[in-house]
């Protein structure tokens, strides 16, 4: 029995030019080069300029998947962007991607789930395009959290990077099997009883203004590696998969401990994960098509690879995903 499945015909990223060193953190705050790294994994972070966006750079990653894909933007009917920075309170920061990709048919909507955002954006995408009300999707990704961080907080500001990552997806008969390229499954939770654990101190309808990223990092620590663990066994039992099937696993690049206990809870060889947290930071919804789009920009991911995502964000969200490259 055939199936529709979504598939990926290409993805790309953005990464601003501006680099912001562990060294250069040190000398603003109480922090250094050692403490960052063995805590969290990360060496430098990418931050944007001046009146760069968070749709331009959705933009651009946008582009660069479309390249990569070998279609025009025309062709695209749905554009979903997870993003917790967009550009404004409204319209969604898509349209505007939308706008600038000259699209001019189909639907274009922001997804929050924070760092969970593009597995959500994912699923959601997926959902549409098997349900035949689209044919052709972007999926992005982009976030200029350094417009959110306080940046005398040495437990927040250190963490968080900004950049975006697109894939282009289309719905395609397969044959119906777990060999099947594309999505084949998507999990998603959350527990909004953990939503002061990780959040943002301001909103429209609370203080008025655009508020700063506050985190429990202890907390959020804790609750990871069980929360991923769980969500990724599920994902494994609706395929009939298991870890020594994958082929690369692709976590939200959140930290390198967190990334590491996951793996190593699930069984999943440090030599099978892909890893760019070091150079980018936490890009939030960014941070998963980010690093899909260096591993395939390497040649690391070949054609018919088992792919693993999985992410944690605030709220808590928390979602994973298997597809076929």
């Amino acid at each position: 029995m055939t199936a529709i499945r979504s598939v990926v015909l290409g993805c790309g990223s953005y990464l601003p030019q501006q680099i912001l060193t562990n060294a250069e953190l040190a000398a603003r705050i109480d922090t250094s080069d050692e403490w960052i790294v063995q805590r969290t994994g990360i060496h430098e972070r990418r931050i944007a300029a001046a009146g760069e966006l968070t749709s331009h750079m959705a933009v651009r990653a946008a582009q660069a998947a479309l390249t990569h894909a070998r279609v025009d933007a025309q062709s695209i009917d749905l554009v979903v962007l997870a993003t917790s920075t967009p550009d404004n309170t409204f319209p969604a920061s898509a349209v505007a991607v939308q706008a600038d990709l000259g699209i001019t048919r189909g639907a274009a909507f922001d997804l929050q789930a924070v760092c969970s955002g593009f597995v959500y954006a994912l699923a959601t995408a997926d959902a549409l395009l098997k349900s035949g009300a689209f044919t052709r999707a972007l999926v992005i990704g982009s976030e200029t959290f350094s417009r959110i961080l306080d940046w005398t907080d040495r437990g927040t500001c250190v963490l968080f990077g900004d950049g975006a990552g697109a894939v282009v997806l289309e719905a395609q008969q397969q044959p119906g099997t777990r060999e099947d390229r594309g999505i084949l499954t998507t999990q998603l939770r959350s527990d909004g009883r953990h939503k002061m654990k990780l959040y943002v101190d301001g909103g429209p309808s609370s203080t008025g203004t655009v508020g700063h990223l506050r985190m429990e990092g202890r907390e959020v620590f804790r609750h990871a590696v069980a929360m991923i663990t769980d969500v990724v066994e599920d994902a494994f039992k609706a395929t009939g998969y298991t870890a020594a099937d994958v082929d690369w696993f692709i976590p939200h690049q959140a930290n390198k401990r967190i990334i590491d206990g996951s793996a190593h809870k699930l069984g999943i060889p440090p030599g099978k994960i892909v890893v760019t947290v070091d150079r980018h930071g936490n890009t939030s919804a960014a941070s998963i098509p980010l690093a899909l789009a260096d591993a395939v920009a390497d040649r690391r991911i070949k054609r018919g690879d088992l792919l693993l995502f999985e992410a944690m964000g605030g709220g808590f969200t928390w979602g994973a995903a298997l597809a076929r490259w």
